[in-house]
């Protein structure tokens, strides 16, 4: 049990690394359209995925859940969601807002939170209502201390929360429903590059073989940290996963700040420190020294919440 548990964290760690490290791969992009780069890492997932499909023999769930009118729309919607998702963490991180897509991705854990409140009804305690409130602060304070929205930092976690809620109406295995996601865009992904490499402005065979394989390999580097995901999460708690997932946005930072000299200014230090905060509240929100903590009226109203 203990072994496992450990293959567990290490699959986590893994799949959180390269989530973290993924801004170096689009970097060494960053002389073609994210919007190309996009069509390429569909396209390419798409056809990662369907050689794992038929590797694990998914290819009866993938047929049944095309088989089903709302799974298909949901799937729709997933696949649009996650498309705009990348196609602002491309474009961003190629554009110079790496610290932002950072912050996207630590807002995300107290996004979900609220969501899972406004669509499945789940229930706050004290400590967690005041980690969103320490969320909420720091957004605001970015707004208002950079004279524009936090748009990319936003969107990013809505994109992504959104369409964590979309999955938890369809659950399944990573594998599935990578194929699933991709199948409406990749034709689509496919026209596009086709009409590029017809036009003379496609990169594949254009500038290196160097972009082709990286283009090409798009697909396993989005796919190679789902199925590590999807491993550590039969093995480890949601809580140690929870935990873990923090690592992704950390490293992106660290490489944001130091390796491409991004402005980390004492407004970012600000909103960074009540993110932190907040997700620091969020994680331990559960343990019994917080929960003895709550204010003993709040803790009475909640009870008698959780009664009705």
């Amino acid at each position: 049990m203990r072994s496992e548990q450990r293959l567990g964290i290490l699959y986590a760690i893994a799949a959180y690394g390269m989530w973290g490290f993924l801004p170096i791969y689009w970097k060494s992009l960053s002389y073609i359209p994210s919007d190309e780069i996009l069509a390429h890492r569909i396209f390419w997932s798409f056809i990662f995925a369907i050689i794992l499909v038929f590797a694990s023999k998914h290819s009866k769930q993938v047929v049944g859940f095309l088989k089903n009118p709302k799974s298909l729309l949901l799937f729709m919607i997933a696949s649009i969601l996650i498309s705009a998702n990348w196609i602002i963490f491309i474009w961003a991180v190629n554009s110079g807002h790496i610290v932002e897509t950072s912050l996207g991705y630590y807002i995300n854990p107290l996004l979900n939170v609220a969501l899972g409140m406004l669509f499945f009804r789940e229930r706050l305690d004290f400590w967690q209502i005041v980690s969103l409130v320490f969320a909420a602060v720091g957004v605001l304070w970015m707004a208002t201390n950079f004279g524009q929205f936090p748009w990319i930092s936003l969107s990013l976690a809505l994109t992504f929360g959104i369409y964590g809620v979309v999955k938890k109406l369809i659950q399944t295995d990573s594998i599935t429903s990578l194929t699933l996601e991709t199948i409406p865009v990749a034709p689509i992904s496919l026209v596009y590059i086709i009409f590029l490499q017809s036009q003379g402005t496609g990169s594949i065979g254009e500038v290196s073989i160097w972009t082709d394989v990286l283009l090409i390999a798009s697909g396993i580097a989005t796919g190679l940290p789902l199925l590590a995901f999807a491993s550590a999460a039969r093995r480890i708690p949601l809580s140690m996963m929870g935990f873990i997932q923090y690592l992704a946005p950390t490293i992106q930072l660290a490489i944001g700040v130091l390796l491409y000299k991004e402005s980390f200014t004492n407004s970012h230090i600000l909103s960074f420190a009540c993110i932190w905060v907040a997700l620091a509240l969020y994680t331990f929100s559960r343990t019994p020294i917080m929960q003895a903590w709550q204010p003993a009226y709040f803790k009475k109203h909640i009870e008698k919440y959780n009664n009705l």
